[in-house]
């Protein structure tokens, strides 16, 4: 895996990771989602990095096939991560996951 390629992969990630963060404060109001500030951008494309890395390490050494199944499962465990999330914002993590998966495996694999 190249450099150039990871980067590739990071840019789609990361502008996801920002573009749902709007989304979800804007139409859903989802009260853990703040609106992204440059501070917060930060923290996504760090977060997006390590999405990034791990889906690299998925694709490139055990598979293509049941990304969606692994990304759902880490979506749920950010989710759960946080103090007693409701179902919208369990269900929003678990989607942030499952598009940044999908994504992934359209650019690595």
């Amino acid at each position: 895996m190249t450099l150039g390629r990871l980067l590739l992969a990071w840019l789609p990630v990361a502008a996801w990771f920002a573009a749902f963060g709007w989304a979800s404060h804007r139409w859903i109001g989802i009260a853990a989602s703040s609106p992204p500030s440059r501070a917060g951008l930060g923290w996504i494309a760090g977060e997006a990095l390590l999405v990034t890395l791990f889906g690299s390490l998925w694709f490139d050494s055990l598979g293509h096939g049941g990304w969606w199944l692994l990304f759902g499962l880490v979506g749920l465990l950010a989710a759960r991560l946080s103090t007693g999330p409701d179902f919208v914002t369990l269900a929003g993590s678990t989607l942030r996951y499952l598009g940044a998966g999908a994504l992934l495996a359209w650019r690595l694999a």
